[in-house]
């Protein structure tokens, strides 16, 4: 007898294409929060519930509700934003949300903190700056990463442009998003369906990256489907196509996994979109229905085997993949600070604490943005270390770019740490309903005490990459960092260590459910034996695979 299918599946099976109850859910004033059904379905709108824990048991003994309020994630391929995008947000993020705008490890937007009388509004306003929420979240293709500067080379700008195809390809065709949030009427064209998602969509999240060697900061091996440039003579020829990552896993569930994603493959340019949706359709029709831990396409690789993914996708397409070609990784992090592309334009890429818009101090980091926002030309680009590129400056520009950032108190966001400039964390507490233990709040804190033991050890400029997880779930990627901390309870991590400068190679765990003081003595012991015994070229996590974690087995 099969196991039954999850709750989850039965309500997406009669939503309707995702209508549900939301309007009826909308419209009830005696609660902050809507119809538990309806919460799953939301998040394919673009949303998730949410309460404050900060208040939950304070409310609780008041016999109150939670403190009910929606984080809105926006759909924005490769993270480009016109300069009015970037304004509208801003402006919509100081009205409708409860904190400041925050750019994520998927180099979109976020707004916390929108309680429900608002979501109509909101919704409807981001869609007339012409981006869109719709498939940032739920159980279909998310927000497609890219490299970020797209304009360093003729490479980079046919990579973004395959990234913003393949995320269109992929949009789900349902008319409930419009309906709901954007024109407000029921709109009856015929026949509606989803070609490639099919009336449940897929059975749990899916995640895409473009990464364009030898700089992996979309961590392509991280993701359900990854593509990776390859050029030849300053062209792009293709696409490595590689599958089944993924980061998350469940604490005391053995039989949940992080895993990195097989380079299966090599397609042209112009196959990218058909293998994606080969792809997604097999995850669709093979994907485990029955137990949502058990449910991302990398489960599925390996019940089923990956000769048999890679067979069955051939027969999918009609021919089978090209053999892979030769690339190499060298880099993760973001370079704070200007460039110059191919075409003489200037690119500036500036560090932003926890990934949020906000003016701190004498750093008025969202009053400086707007007032460039006001007369740049170019883009904003959010990169997937949250911090934010301001691209495309003409030559004549830069002067009037730079006194804006002085007039601001934005010149320290210029430089930083390389390691501060690429530690990652999650959200986490108050809003997450899943988090164990602080992340964005604790970063600087944890990033300040680590920025000190390198300078203690002659490692200042060491581009050690760490990421911070509330909990095992792994929204920023901790599992392919060199250090990592995932949340285990309030003030307690599991510490992983070991994870390559390249993210190909997952970390491994050095200390279990250990509080601020062990971590940091391992790590001050860690980092003395690396300066005094490093090899040549040797990063942090390389050496800590190689002497420190053998040191502790022994």
């Amino acid at each position: 007898m099969s196991a039954p299918l999850t709750p989850v599946e039965h309500v997406k099976a009669k939503s309707q294409l995702l209508r549900g109850s939301i309007a009826e859910s909308l419209s009830d004033d005696a609660t902050g929060a809507l119809i538990e059904d309806d919460t799953h379905l939301v998040k394919f709108h673009g949303f998730y519930q949410q309460d404050d824990r900060d208040l939950r048991a304070e409310r609780i003994k008041s016999k109150l509700e939670p403190a009910y309020s929606f984080m809105i994630r926006v759909r924005v391929p490769g993270g480009v934003a016109t300069p009015a995008q970037w304004l509208a947000m801003n402006e919509i993020a100081s009205h409708d949300a409860e904190r400041p705008l925050r750019l994520t490890t998927r180099q979109t937007f976020q707004l916390h903190g929108v309680i429900k009388r608002d979501l109509k509004t909101t919704l409807g306003t981001i869609n007339k700056t012409l981006l869109d929420t719709l498939a940032a979240c739920g159980d279909v293709n998310r927000n497609v990463m890219c490299s970020v500067i797209s304009e360093r080379s003729p490479v980079h700008r046919a990579a973004i442009e395959t990234a913003a195809a393949v995320s269109a390809h992929l949009t789900p065709r349902t008319r409930a998003y419009h309906e709901l949030w954007v024109d407000g009427a029921k709109v009856n064209t015929g026949d509606e369906s989803e070609p490639i998602y099919g009336p449940t969509y897929l059975p749990r999240k899916f995640k895409i990256a473009v990464a364009i060697p030898p700089v992996n900061d979309v961590d392509v091996f991280a993701q359900d489907l990854g593509l990776i440039a390859i050029a030849e003579n300053d062209r792009l020829v293709g696409f490595n196509v590689a599958a089944g990552g993924g980061m998350g896993r469940t604490h005391g569930e053995p039989e949940t996994y992080p895993r990195l994603a097989d380079v299966i493959g090599f397609c042209e340019p112009d196959k990218a979109c058909e293998v994606a949706e080969h792809i997604v359709e097999w995850q669709r029709d093979f994907g485990d229905r029955t137990n949502r831990k058990h449910a991302r396409l990398k489960y599925t690789i390996d019940d089923r085997g990956l000769d048999t993914f890679k067979a069955e996708l051939a027969k999918r397409l009609g021919y089978e993949l090209q053999a892979p070609r030769p690339y190499e990784f060298t880099a993760r992090g973001d370079q704070i600070g200007w460039m110059q592309d191919d075409q003489s334009n200037w690119h500036l890429t500036l560090f932003i604490p926890e990934g949020r818009i906000e003016d701190r101090g004498a750093c008025a980091l969202a009053t400086g943005l707007k007032a460039i926002a006001e007369v740049h030309q170019g883009d904003f680009r959010i990169t997937p270390n949250q911090n934010l590129t301001i691209s495309k400056i003409k030559e004549d520009a830069r002067a009037l770019i730079e006194s804006l950032l002085s007039q601001h108190g934005l010149d320290p966001l210029v430089s930083v740490s390389p390691m501060r400039a690429q530690a990652l964390a999650c959200v986490a507490l108050p809003n997450c309903p899943l988090a164990f233990a602080e992340a964005e709040r604790y970063l600087p804190s944890f990033t300040r005490q680590l920025d000190t033991l390198l300078a203690k050890h002659g490692l200042a400029n060491e581009p050690i990459s760490v990421r911070l997880s509330g909990c095992a779930n792994g929204c920023s990627r901790p599992y392919v960092a060199e250090v990592a901390l995932v949340g285990k309870a309030p003030g307690s991590y599991n510490l992983m260590v070991g994870g390559d400068a390249i993210g190909a190679r997952m970390n491994k765990m050095a200390l279990e459910s250990a509080g601020e003081d062990a971590i940091f003595d391992y790590l001050d012991r860690g980092l003395e034996q690396f300066s005094a015994h490093r090899q040549a070229g040797e990063s942090f996590g390389d050496f800590t695979l190689r002497a420190l974690l053998q040191e502790d087995a022994e």
